[in-house]
Parts: structure tokens; sequence; C-alpha cells
């Protein structure tokens, strides 16, 4: 739990290098509890957490809601690159079990024709977007105008090494949480790097795919170590010891945030 609070208060004071170049200095308090409120969003609908944690910079520090969407979808992408780059260690790690398992799960050819399809329909939107003069295309083209100024100010940053170095901090707090919780299960004292990697992976794609891995975090644990023949009650136990302080973390900090963030922001302006 303390390694969990410490990433989402890094997570938090990260946020004001994306904001800075675009001229904002928003409160680090607001910062902090809309980060926690997102978490707590997150549990109801996925991903509806970070349009609220936009909204929250938009409502009590008059960011522009695109440009304060845009920084989010900015550090998102920092964080999707350290996940990469934990999935290339684990794949140099585990290379030839790994090669075996996706060669069995996918289908090169229907990736392919997806990926085409995919492909053809961002740009024929571009197309449209570019050329039509209708009130909704120029609506859509300014917000995605403001939402690409956000996410650009990644590269107008003036404090780039901290910015990159809170977002290690973070993935190092999210493993350090990871292992440490092996301490607490008798069964999976001394498992492979490789195993704890996988699993670590498996419950990361997992949050980021459903509302806060409600239910399915565990089983994606318990299924990850199932590959290294790991007993499962011991890897399912493990996967609920970490979903579960985790969520209560949330759940408790994200109310608190939710019930004191307007009585915060009465009182600074009372004071101004």
């Amino acid at each position: 739990m303390l390694f969990g609070l410490l990433s989402n208060l890094s997570r938090a004071y990260r946020w004001k290098y994306l904001l800075e170049p675009m001229g904002y200095n928003a409160k680090l308090p607001n910062r902090i509890m809309a980060v926690f409120i997102a978490y707590l969003a997150n549990f109801g609908i996925p991903r509806s957490g970070e349009v609220l944690r936009a909204a929250v910079l938009t409502n009590y520090e008059d960011v522009s809601f695109q440009k304060s969407f845009g920084t989010i979808i900015g550090e998102r992408m920092a964080d999707f690159i350290i996940l990469l780059s934990i999935v290339g260690v684990t794949f140099l790690i585990q290379f030839d079990f790994i090669f075996e398992l996706l060669q069995n799960a996918f289908q090169p050819k229907k990736l392919v024709i997806m990926g085409l399809i995919g492909v053809t329909a961002i740009i024929l939107l571009f197309i449209y977007l570019r050329k039509s003069q209708s009130k909704i295309a120029l609506k859509v083209r300014n917000f995605v105008m403001g939402l690409l100024e956000g996410i650009l100010s990644i590269f107008r940053m003036q404090h780039k090494w901290a910015f990159i170095g809170h977002t290690i901090f973070i993935w190092v707090m999210y493993l350090l949480m990871f292992y440490v919780t092996t301490l607490a299960v008798d069964d999976l004292q001394g498992v492979s790097i490789g195993a704890l990697l996988i699993a670590f992976i498996a419950g990361s794609f997992t949050i980021a795919a459903t509302n806060g891995g409600i239910f399915v975090y565990p089983l994606a644990i318990g299924a990850a170590f199932s590959i290294f023949d790991i007993p499962e009650n011991p890897s399912i136990a493990f996967g609920w010891i970490i979903w579960a302080s985790q969520t209560v973390m949330i759940i408790v900090l994200g109310s608190m945030s939710f019930l004191f963030l307007p009585i915060y922001n009465r009182k600074t302006k009372i004071q101004k």
C-alpha cells in the first residue's frame, strides 16, 4: 500500500511538467485529489477516470479540458513505453517460452487484416475532418487540436529529466509492490523473476482493460503463474492481496478526495 501511495503521489507531481509548457500552474493538492478521484471512477466505468481527472482541473484550475486531457494521454504514452520496456526485458528472459505462447494464441493473418481496416478507417476520418466545414467537423477539429497540444507538451517541457525520473520511479514502485507481496505468500517465496514479470504484465493489462481489474485481476495473476506450474491457490491469493490492498487505498483516498476537493478550493477562494 505504501508503494502504491508513493506511485500515485509521484504521478500527481509529475503532471505539472506537462502543464507548465502551456502556461498552467495547477496546485499540487488539486492534482493529487484528481489522480485519486480518477482511479476511484475507473472502478465504475473503465478509463472514465481520465476524463474526470481532466474535468477536475478544468473546473478548479481553469485548465482547458482538451489540453488537460491531452497531457493525460501524453503521460500514458510515457507509461506505455516503460511497460513495453518491461515486456521487452521479460521477452529476453523468457524468449522461447513466450514465443511459443504467442504463436499458439494469435493468428497473424487476422491481425494484419484488422490492422489494415483500422488504419484505413483512421485515414478516411482524418481526410473528412481536414476538408469538411460542417459544425461537427469544426468542433471535432478544435477538440483534436487542443488534445494534440496537450500530448505534444511532453516534447516541450523544461524538466524532461525530472519527468523521466518520476516515470521510472512510478514503475519501480509498481514492481516493488508486486515483489514484496510474494513475501506474504509462503509458496511464492523464491519464485523466478521471469514468472513475476509475466504475472506483472498480465495484471497490468487486466487493470487497463477492465474497471480496475475487479474480480479479474486475481484470476489473471493465477493464470500467469499457472504457466510456470505454480499452485493455483497461492497464486490467486497473491492476486487478491495486491488487488484488495490497492482497492482499499483507492476507495478510502478517492472518497476523501471527492469530498474534500470542493472544500479545499472554497477555502482557497476565500483566502484570495
